[in-house]
């Protein structure tokens, strides 16, 4: 442990008197601040809003005070040791200057060179000097008011709120849009619900989409996992609170890991978001209505919606368009996308760390030790409880619906189409099918699987896949006779058992406390469409019966509730605000109580 992390961490609250280098330090670090966030709100005005010429002219002054502030504080923290970053962090500094030089000189008229005039990459220098801005930022999370699921929660409501002005800017829809329709579409799309009040293809324009795609993306990563490993990178460290705050947010086993581990699940999420949008690129070309350009973004959108398990798309009827209706690739591609982002990224570690021992160590024979246990029982649990789920109800649509909604597909089509429907209401929402045409029997298997949802550490929702696993487990375990439940030849532990079954009670009391204020306001629907509403947002789903736009302003209210509760959890939520006993060095006698 460094020194400076043990001073954090024996402070004894008072805060150390601060030098006068440390306090020019200070002040230069928030002018640098609200210079690069100067830069990103002139971005987003100069995008955002028609202009005159001389709020255009004075928008690039702004960019290159931005950019120029961002060179000199580069060039400052390399002039002191002690602000110094580490050697990895040499080169990408060095890039970062060359790159604002040339920007600035090319804003000058000093530059003929016509690739520094695309204006695509002015607007990446100003968020990558956002993002470096942030890094110098030293936050203090050691205070009494900010822990890590109240830090969790502050991060989707302010990514919210910003969501919601920028898609009341008016060049991000067409005809303008309320902001009780803006805040309902910043919220589904943060909280990578898929809910719908105005139709996305249709009501915003491409800079509009593009924000609900960066929402989506920040939503499903968490915003929290982008700011906190860039901070990391650029300044080459952490302190030794910061990475027990991330450790506690993320789960992580080991504090010396934690930013590593942000590192893996940003740079699986681009792969596989890159690799999932090449491929669908590839199953849309025969399509004669759209750009090269259109295309791309729609390959873009819908990889990053799949993966981050959204289901916003923007189709007017999602794939149950006539365009898109029997492009089986395009749906199995969607849906491996979705699966893979709902199996968390702990699995897909997991499963990566197998994989190469398995090919690489034991195929190539590269070396002869045997290491048992590489595929852990969190996700021997989750994979096996995912294949069961999709198996079961795939056989369950294909026999439901074999006559009725897959009636106009082929055999092929039908199975393709059952093993879709069959995934995407595990938190997903992409729909091929018409749901408002499914058999009542098909509609409550949707809400089982809705309420169960994804994997823990995923892009999904739901109460998770291996909360359902531990609550089968613990019937079976109880009817054999069994005072523990064990599985895999391993004891599940009662803390875990615990909060399987809190967050199952939550989930009861949120929903029924949802379809109940849905059926005062809006009782008119139906209490089933209201029912399959309310399970669709508090799972992060985005399935609907075809209310959602219909809602009264009461009920979208309720809705908007409802997907963050379900998005940040209400056991997190309850964390968040209630005191933690310190001390439970205690114990009272045991009772029997009488249960059945």
């Amino acid at each position: 442990m460094k020194t400076d992390d043990y001073q954090d961490m024996n402070s004894g609250g008072n805060p150390p008197t601060l030098s006068r280098k440390e306090k020019l330090r200070r002040i230069y670090r928030a002018i640098y601040f609200i210079l690069a966030l100067a830069g990103i709100l002139g971005l987003i005005y100069d995008t955002g809003i028609n202009r005159s010429y001389r709020v255009i002219e004075f928008l690039y002054w702004v960019f290159h005070l931005s950019l120029v502030t961002g060179i000199v504080f580069i060039i400052l923290i390399y002039l002191s040791r002690k602000t110094r970053p580490k050697r990895k962090v040499w080169a990408v500094d060095a890039f970062l200057l060359l790159f604002f030089s040339f920007l600035i000189i090319d804003l000058l008229g000093l530059s003929d060179v016509e690739f520094f005039s695309i204006r695509i990459w002015l607007n990446t220098a100003l968020v990558i000097n956002f993002i470096r801005s942030l890094a110098a930022i030293r936050l203090d999370l050691k205070g009494r008011y900010l822990n890590p699921a109240r830090l969790f929660i502050l991060s989707f409501l302010i990514i919210i709120f910003l969501g919601t002005v920028l898609l009341m800017l008016p060049n991000a829809t067409y005809h303008g849009i309320s902001f009780l329709d803006a805040l309902f579409t910043s919220t589904s799309s943060v909280c990578v619900t898929g809910l719908i009040v105005v139709d996305t293809g249709e009501y915003f324009t491409r800079f509009g989409q593009t924000i609900m795609l960066v929402l989506i993306q920040a939503g499903g990563i968490g915003i929290m996992t982008f700011t906190s490993y860039f901070g990391f990178f650029f300044k080459g460290g952490s302190s030794y609170q910061n990475r027990l705050m991330m450790q506690d947010m993320n789960n992580d086993e080991k504090t010396a890991e934690v930013f590593n581990t942000l590192k893996k699940i940003i740079l699986v999420t681009f792969v596989i978001e890159g690799v999932g949008a090449a491929l669908i690129y590839t199953s849309i070309l025969s399509n004669p209505s759209a750009t090269t350009g259109g295309n791309v973004f729609f390959s873009i959108f819908h990889s990053v919606s799949g993966f981050c398990n959204a289901g916003f798309s923007t189709l007017t009827q999602s794939l149950y368009d006539p365009a898109f209706r029997y492009n089986y690739p395009l749906h199995l591609i969607l849906a491996f996308l979705f699966i893979i982002g709902g199996l968390g990224f702990p699995i897909v570690f997991n499963t990566l760390t197998y994989l190469r021992y398995l090919f690489i160590d034991r195929l190539l024979r590269r070396t002869s030790n045997y290491q048992p246990w590489l595929i852990g029982i969190n996700t021997r649990l989750v994979v096996i409880t995912t294949f069961i789920l999709l198996g079961s109800s795939t056989l369950l649509f294909f026999s439901f619906e074999y006559n009725n909604t897959l009636a106009e597909h082929g055999f092929i089509g039908k199975i393709v189409t059952a093993f879709f429907s069959a995934a995407t209401p595990r938190t997903a929402g992409f729909n091929m099918v018409d749901m408002s045409a499914l058999h009542f029997p098909t509609t409550m298997l949707i809400l089982l699987l809705m309420w169960i949802g994804a994997s823990p550490a995923s892009t999904g929702g739901g109460v998770k896949t291996s909360t359902f696993a531990i609550a089968v487990l613990n019937f079976v375990s109880i009817a054999k006779g069994k005072d523990r439940i064990e599985v895999f030849k391993r004891e599940i532990s009662s803390m875990s058992i615990r909060r399987a079954f809190a967050i199952i009670s939550l989930s009861i009391l949120v929903i029924g406390t949802s379809v109940m204020l849905l059926v005062y306001f809006d009782g008119n629907k139906g209490l089933l469409p209201l029912a399959f509403e309310s399970f669709s947002a508090f799972s992060t789903v985005g399935l609907s019966l075809g209310i959602t736009e219909s809602l009264s302003s009461a009920g979208k209210v309720v809705i908007i509730f409802t997907m963050f509760i379900g998005r940040v959890s209400m056991l997190t939520i309850l964390v968040a605000f209630m005191r933690r006993l310190i001390n439970l060095k205690y114990k009272y006698p045991t009772e029997e109580i009488l249960i059945n």
